[in-house]
């Protein structure tokens, strides 16, 4: 019988997440053809049907980890500093699902770097974080919570940040427990209200 379309649709879903698994288990390192037909139960000649090329194969995982990202539950944002409070603990591994989404994150940096158009991308992905914190920051001084200054330097400064603290907290979970997480951004936080932000980013 011939595969129809919702045959064809059901067979990339479980195409996904036999990547997702991969990602999840090797990060980007571990993501090759081979590695997902083994999660799949299936040939890598089967593979070739959904990704012509090892490329392929990171890009779609890319976007299956932005889409993965982008579904995560957000903690209620509010107004003001505190909705610039709930953008940057969300970026944060303060629970397992966001700690392997954030480890995989990390794991693919290297293989954007070692390909132009993936790192344009990723520069793409980090520009739209800053802007939506750019526009809560704004907001924030609008309401008298954060001092006056540039909202596009001082987002630059909170997303420099919270990615080093991603990084600290992936690299020595023990001496970064979420506890530890949250307070640090509410220092930060509290020197932005006092006039005291980052200055980052130009």
């Amino acid at each position: 019988m011939p595969r129809t379309k919702g045959d064809h649709e059901a067979r990339r879903r479980d195409v996904s997440e036999a990547v997702w698994r991969v990602l999840a288990a090797h990060g980007f390192g571990g993501l090759t053809m081979r590695a997902v037909a083994a999660e799949l139960g299936a040939s890598t000649g089967l593979l070739t049907h959904y990704f012509r090329t090892k490329r392929d194969l990171v890009a779609h995982a890319l976007d299956l980890l932005e889409q993965r990202t982008d579904a995560r539950p957000r903690l209620a944002a509010g107004q003001g500093l505190a909705a610039v409070r709930a953008a940057l603990l969300d970026i944060l591994p303060l629970t397992d699902e966001a700690t392997d989404s954030n480890r995989i994150w990390v794991s693919s940096w290297d293989t954007a770097l070692a390909d132009p158009e993936l790192r344009a991308d990723h520069a793409r992905r980090y520009a739209r974080g800053r802007d939506r914190l750019r526009d809560l920051i704004a907001r924030a001084q609008r309401l008298g919570e954060v001092a006056p200054g540039d909202p596009e330097r001082l987002a630059a400064g909170a997303q420099a940040f919270v990615l080093g603290l991603v990084v600290q907290a992936l690299l020595d979970a023990p001496a970064f427990p979420a506890s530890r997480q949250v307070r640090l951004v509410d220092d930060h936080l509290a020197a932005l209200a006092a006039g005291g932000g980052v200055a980052c980013g130009g």
